[in-house]
């Protein structure tokens, strides 16, 4: 109750003035007290009591902590999952984590409490956390690094979580939160790929390899800028919904296993502009081939069954490096890719294979490990 007056009265008021209170109508004391209880004091988180499987994540009742002086309290509506949530299940992931890791780094929710020095947000807001928390600005650093969600620090699939408010960005107000909670990693690792220092333009040629959450969104990001995009794909299904979403060449690799001969023809033996390599080792050969003089690679992943050289893909991403390693982006860069997709609210929708409740997380998971999904998989944590 302390905190909610406090944002109502002013930061400086001492303890003891809140018990003048006679400022307040009755309307104004009833609506604290209402949103006061509408806190619980517990909620579910899920955890990885040991690494191995994401079979191994169980349920758990936490204490919901109250926000610090510069954090707020957000109330989780939904969150995505990534392939990275996969593999720091599995213990492949080369970042320790903390024990009994909470996973996730993506999510969507509304604020319910805030800290008495927050300035900017209220109660009420729709909100997105950053992947790394203190990436601000900038290039990532150690640091910074040190604060990625579901990795390096506890995550987010958890019904209640503080956030540290300069972490947090206003979700669009024309998406809800199942579509939102796809923003933090796959669709900023996206904007980051082909909007960052060499910015896609219209009448270039942008290669999307795969129809994932990053695909995906690079495919729509680059048809809202105007480029031409060609995209791959082991299903002629998922090719459709490609198509659909804007891509005017499709491949099948599976029938055209030379498909970086096949992207030579379509941009009469000059290459593309830019690729969103997701696959590693297995096919960064061949988007060098695919690549114009110049070019652009962005590396964002290694789901190919090449795993030969894993580590050399994963040092390549960690490390920001160019072909250019793509390890998300920062909260800069987050509000500038919302104004893209509220300049565009149609052509830039999350793509949202499916929406999971909060009971079926290890379902989605399993979804997600089988790679049969379009787009984005979704947790759905709040019922209401």
């Amino acid at each position: 109750m302390i905190q909610l007056f406090r944002r109502r009265l002013g930061p400086r008021m001492s303890h003891s003035s809140y018990k003048s209170l006679e400022f307040f109508s009755a309307n104004d004391i009833d609506h604290s007290f209402n949103t006061a209880m509408s806190i619980p004091t517990t909620a579910s988180e899920y955890y990885l009591p040991k690494i191995g499987s994401h079979e191994d994540l169980a349920l758990r009742t936490k204490k919901v902590e109250q926000p610090g002086a510069s954090d707020v309290l957000v109330k989780i509506h939904a969150v995505s999952l990534q392939f990275r949530d996969l593999i720091i299940a599995t213990g492949s992931y080369p970042v320790p984590a903390p024990p009994d890791l909470v996973p996730g780094s993506d999510m969507a929710g509304e604020i319910v409490a805030i800290g008495q020095d927050v300035k900017g947000w209220k109660v009420g807001d729709r909100v997105s956390a950053n992947f790394a928390t203190d990436h601000i600005y900038g290039d990532p650093t150690p640091a910074t690094q040190r604060t990625t969600l579901g990795g390096a620090i506890h995550g987010v699939l958890t019904e209640y979580r503080t956030f540290p408010a300069h972490s947090l960005v206003a979700i669009p107000s024309h998406l809800s939160y199942e579509e939102a909670s796809t923003l933090p990693c796959a669709a900023l690792t996206a904007y980051n790929s082909l909007l960052g220092p060499v910015p896609v333009k219209a009448g270039d040629y942008v290669l999307v390899l795969g129809t994932g959450g990053v695909s995906i969104f690079g495919l729509q990001f680059a048809v809202a800028s105007g480029a031409t995009v060609i995209a791959t794909s082991s299903s002629d299904e998922k090719l459709k919904i490609a198509s659909k979403l804007g891509a005017k060449h499709i491949i099948n690799y599976n029938k055209t296993p030379n498909w970086d001969e096949e992207v030579q023809k379509i941009t009469n033996g000059v290459g593309v502009d830019h690729v969103i390599e997701i696959g590693g080792i297995g096919t960064l050969p061949k988007s060098i081939n695919a690549i114009r003089l110049g070019g652009h690679i962005h590396i964002v992943g290694f789901v190919s069954k090449d795993t030969s050289s894993t580590n050399l893909i994963m040092n390549t991403i960690l490390k920001a490096a160019a072909i250019r390693g793509i390890l998300v982006g920062s909260v800069a860069q987050f509000k500038d890719m919302n104004r893209l997709l509220s300049a565009n609210p149609e052509t830039t929708r999350p793509y949202i294979d499916k929406v999971f409740p909060f009971e079926e997380a290890k379902q989605a998971y399993s979804y997600l490990a089988s790679q049969a999904h379009v787009g984005k998989i979704v947790i759905k944590v709040s019922k209401d």
